[in-house]
C-alpha cells in the first residue's frame, strides 16, 4: 500500500498493490500494520455497505470520535471529505477523490472530517469501516450543496438525496454544535436506524 498526496492534512488517499492476471485480481484492502505505517492507527469496529444508483448523493455526515476507511467495491463514486474541526485553519475546506472498482483506491477520512459521495456509474457499492459505532445522538449532517463550501460535484448528474440530507443545514449553522459536541461513548445502533440514513 502507498499513500498518495492530498491537500487536506491527515486525509489519506491509499493505493493498494494489485496482483492481476487473466483470471482477475487479488489485493489486500485492509492490513493493520501497513496502514499504521501510513499513520492510520484507528481501531475499526464496524463495517458498512451501501448500494446506490447513478446520481445518488449521500452526505455530508460526521460524528465526533469516528474515522472512516472508504472504498468503492463496485462501480464508481466521487468521494468528498470536508474539514469540520472548528479550530482548524482548513475548516470548511473540502477535497474530492474518484474511487472505482478498477483503481481500487481508498480514502481515510479522519475524526474531525465530514464525508459524502455521489455515484457516477449506473450503480455503485460503497464499503467502509468506522472507528466508532453509529450514534444518532451525536451524528450530524450538513448540506451537500452548501453554497458557502461550493463542493464541485461531477457535472451532468441529477443529484438525488434522502429527505434528511436534502433538508440538512449549512455547515455554518452547526458551528455552535461543533463547539459543544464531545466524543460519545460507543454504542451500537440498529440496522433499521442506519438504513434510513
Amino acid at each position: 500500500m502507498r499513500s498518495l498526496s492530498t491537500r487536506l492534512a491527515h486525509v489519506r488517499l491509499i493505493e493498494p498493490v494489485v496482483h492481476s492476471d487473466a483470471r482477475g485480481f487479488f489485493l489486500e484492502s485492509y492490513r493493520e500494520d501497513l496502514l499504521a505505517g501510513l499513520g492510520i492507527c484507528d481501531l475499526f469496529v464496524q463495517d458498512n455497505h451501501s448500494r446506490s444508483r447513478r446520481g445518488t448523493v449521500r452526505g455530508m455526515h460526521f460524528q465526533p470520535g469516528m474515522a472512516k476507511l472508504i472504498r468503492c467495491a463496485r462501480g464508481a463514486v466521487y468521494d468528498v471529505v470536508v474539514d469540520v474541526r472548528i479550530d482548524s485553519p482548513a475548516f470548511g475546506q473540502w477535497e474530492g477523490f474518484e474511487l472505482t472498482d478498477t483503481n481500487h483506491r481508498q480514502v481515510y477520512c479522519p475524526d474531525g472530517f465530514a464525508h459524502g459521495f455521489c455515484v457516477v456509474s449506473d450503480e455503485a457499492d460503497l464499503v467502509y469501516k468506522t472507528s466508532a459505532y453509529w450514534n444518532p445522538d451525536t451524528e450530524s449532517a450538513f448540506a451537500y450543496d452548501d453554497p458557502e463550501l461550493s463542493i464541485a460535484w461531477p457535472a451532468g448528474l441529477e443529484l438525488t438525496a434522502s429527505a434528511r440530507d436534502a433538508a440538512a443545514p449549512r455547515l455554518s449553522a452547526l458551528v455552535d454544535r461543533l463547539r459543544d459536541l464531545r466524543e460519545p461513548p460507543p454504542g451500537p445502533a440498529s440496522v433499521t436506524e442506519q438504513v434510513s440514513r
